[in-house]
């Protein structure tokens, strides 16, 4: 079993910028594609961004333009760079894998998740 941990929320000032790194416990992002979701005290989690291993990505269009998803084979880590951080991206982010290589936007098409970064924003 994939272990995925985040790390790297914390609280920002609007405008502000936080990179979320996610460390799996093996060599798995060059055969498994990988998501960052989040989910907002009240709301369902939803989907952010996410990779292929090939590099292809896609995003919800509220963080285009303002999130990167990246990923380091190297250091078994997938990153979630957010800049001009607004209030409204206040939420638990999670990471997650799947041993998949074409990309989703579904929780149910990803079976390995992390247990959450907590990133809050403040006006």
């Amino acid at each position: 079993q994939v272990q995925l941990v985040e790390s790297g929320g914390g609280l920002v000032q609007a405008g502000g910028s936080l990179r979320l790194s996610c460390a799996a416990s093996g060599r798995i992002f060059s055969t498994h594609r990988a998501a960052w979701f989040r989910q907002a005290p009240g709301k369902e989690r939803e989907f952010v961004a996410a990779i292929t291993p090939s590099g292809n990505t896609n995003y919800t269009d509220s963080v285009k333009g303002r999130f990167a998803i990246s990923t380091d084979n190297a250091k078994n880590t997938v990153y979630l760079q957010m800049n001009n951080l607004k209030p409204e991206d206040t939420a638990v982010y999670y990471c997650a894998a799947a041993p998949l290589t074409s990309l989703s936007m579904s929780e149910l098409r990803y079976g390995n998740w992390g247990q959450g970064t907590q990133v809050t924003v403040s006006a």
